[in-house]
């Protein structure tokens, strides 16, 4: 009723005005039309905001709230383990706890470092490493404060905790090396990875891990080092842990079995005692290192929590060198054992015949500069198997003069000598035969007297020990035998591990005949160069050569005083004694070199040391058993003759 009087009025008003009538029905629809269009345009935008938020930004959203609630990282997985052909452990793994720190969960870095070095001291080499993660590493990879921490350590920190924030104990692993410095030039040891490192692989960075440094870690390291895991904690609003939610376990890496026989291998350090020496031992069938010891050796189980600088002074500062793989990366002049090579190569050139006779007065001479034979009184006339047999240099000056270094070269490399060695582990090197072109890329001209020293093994030629057993192998077998280490990986089989692997040697079997028979002569005939390497065991016979490489330099005049003696001399300036052989001699199974560092004469020292180590590589006969024989590792008395 109010409305119609309202309405009523405003139309007489509006006729005396001659203003339009407007319908109110009209003006009320527009008015509602338009607050709706605004109701609808908030709620599309508020409708909008919604579907981000649950829907586009949900999963984001989620995340950042779990976030606040948990706390994820990543695990460093287990090596995997070495073992040797028996499956005695030689590198494993034991429990170890450290002290992490999570930069994300804590607002002042520098105040709790500070706070935890009052609790459990760090030294400037942790506090500049800490440092240096913590400008690389992501805020979410945790940072290691301190390792190997004792039970009364783990106890002062959790009472501190408190004021610790975002500081977390955390188990890992310790890298074991049971049989320490018997193992440490093969097995190698890991160290913690360094930048250049971590800049390769992001990976390196989870506290806990480890790097392979040396041997068989280093080489192995892709297959050792596994696939991480992962750990999914829940914290509170301080960012301490509450609980566990969730864990996954890294992948362990791949176990590695080797051609090892760490009772063997004990046994020939036991011979070895504390010489400065090395042997190899090796199954001339196909190659297999049942032994490679170099002495003095050293712990490698001090890497892993890391070598002080006073340690390393130590071992760098060392004249007998206890880091060096002396068999694998030691270079020594092969002397006498270098003979049995030049006899092939002269053979194969043609320049000499097995019959030929040459005549020794005790000296040869050439361009007016006379070489000495070590038999001063000389050998009279001899063939090349009694050449080998009495070990007569001026046999081998005339021989190596007539032949020429490139066919010595060539056969030299082809039996294993002055060339790389595909073994599995790091820094083996190759050695030299020299040559009149190798000589003018160092910048020398090569003359007459180069090749007559390198006859007999001196002069520039040098070899490893490793390379020595991988010589005299071929020679015994006649087959082109690659040494190796790595007999399985996860107990899939190497290829090299058969017995009909290996190529034959580009070298005639009648050749290589008359050099056996000559290297028999040398342990088994009377005036041998090597009766004390002649074998005791019934019904096996051995075959060797000897060598006495010198370091110095003897002038004339001091050879023929008559007073003479490598033995008076200091130990630095003796000579190396060197021994190879190889037995049985009718069916060959075993290679063996032994190198003694300035040992004086392979005949007295190393042949011997050569016998022992074949006699008990015989008696064990590690190829031929599947088990060791006994439960415990030999603990035989070192030979000190």
């Amino acid at each position: 009723m109010f409305l119609k009087k309202r309405s009523f009025r405003d139309m007489r008003r509006a006729q005396r005005q001659d203003v339009p009538v407007r319908s109110g029905r009209g003006v009320f629809t527009r008015r509602a039309l338009l607050v709706m269009a605004a109701q609808v345009g908030i709620l599309s935008v508020l409708g909008r905001r919604l579907y981000n938020i649950q829907v586009v930004d949900g999963p984001h959203l989620k995340q950042l709230a779990e976030r606040n609630r948990t706390s994820k990282r990543l695990l460093a997985p287990a090596r995997g383990p070495i073992y040797d052909r028996f499956g005695t452990e030689l590198a494993g793994n034991k429990v170890s706890w450290r002290a992490l720190l999570m930069p994300e969960e804590t607002t002042d870095i520098a105040a709790v470092i500070d706070r935890f070095s009052q609790i459990i001291a760090l030294d400037e080499h942790d506090h500049a490493r800490i440092e240096r993660d913590l400008r690389h590493l992501r805020k979410y990879v945790p940072v290691t404060l301190h390792e190997f921490l004792s039970w009364d350590d783990m106890a002062k920190i959790e009472l501190n905790a408190p004021s610790l924030p975002g500081v977390l104990i955390d188990v890992g692993s310790t890298r074991l090396y049971p049989y320490k410095d018997l193992t440490a030039h093969l097995v190698g040891y890991v160290a913690p990875p360094n930048e250049d490192d971590v800049t390769q692989n992001p990976t390196l960075s989870l506290p806990g891990i480890r790097v392979g440094r040396a041997g068989i870690e280093q080489t192995q390291e892709g297959k050792l080092r596994g696939q991480p895991g992962s750990v999914e904690m829940e914290v509170n609003a301080r960012g301490r842990v509450i609980g566990e939610i969730d864990r996954v376990e890294g992948q362990q890496g791949d176990n590695v079995r080797l051609t090892l026989d760490v009772g063997l291998q004990q046994q020939v350090l036991n011979r070895l005692g504390d010489r400065v020496a090395s042997s190899v031992v090796m199954d001339c069938r196909n190659g297999e290192v049942l032994a490679m010891v170099s002495t003095p050796s050293f712990d490698p189980s001090l890497f892993d929590s890391g070598i002080s600088h006073t340690q390393w002074d130590i071992w760098a500062k060392d004249p007998r060198t206890p880091l060096l793989n002396k068999a694998a990366s030691g270079l020594y002049p092969p002397g006498s054992t270098f003979k049995p090579a030049v006899a092939m190569a002269a053979l194969k050139s043609g320049a000499v015949t097995p019959q030929d006779r040459f005549n020794c007065p005790g000296y040869f001479d050439m361009g007016g500069v006379r070489f000495h034979c070590w038999n001063k009184w000389g050998h009279g006339s001899l063939n090349m198997r009694n050449a080998l047999k009495y070990s007569c240099d001026v046999y081998f000056y005339e021989v190596a003069r007539r032949c020429g270094m490139d066919p010595i070269k060539d056969v030299g490399n082809g039996l294993g000598l002055g060339v790389k060695l595909d073994i599995e582990l790091p820094h083996v090197r190759a050695g030299v035969i020299p040559t009149p072109e190798w000589r003018q890329k160092h910048g020398h001209h090569w003359n007459g007297g180069d090749t007559v020293n390198a006859g007999i093994g001196q002069g520039f030629v040098q070899v490893t020990p490793l390379a020595l057993a991988t010589y005299v192998s071929r020679i015994a077998s006649g087959k082109e035998i690659q040494p190796h280490l790595v007999r399985s990986v996860n107990d899939q089989l190497s290829g090299l591990t058969g017995l009909d692997v290996a190529s034959v040697l580009n070298i005639p079997t009648e050749h290589l005949n008359v050099v056996r028979d000559g290297m028999f002569a040398v342990v088994n005939e009377e005036h041998g160069t090597a009766p004390k390497a002649r074998l005791d065991l019934p019904g096996i016979q051995m075959a060797g050569k000897t060598g006495s490489a010198q370091v110095r330099r003897v002038s004339r005049a001091l050879r023929e005083s008559g007073h003479f003696n490598s033995m008076n001399l200091p130990w630095e300036y003796r000579p190396h004694a060197l021994f190879i052989c190889f037995a049985p001699y009718n069916d060959p199974r075993y290679a063996v070199s032994v190198v003694v560092e300035h040992g004086n004469a392979g005949a007295a020292e190393a042949a011997p040391l050569a016998k022992s180590i074949m006699t008990d590589t015989l008696l064990r006969d590690p190829v031929n058993r599947s088990k060791p024989p006994g439960q415990a590792v030999a603990q035989a008395e070192p030979d000190r003759g």
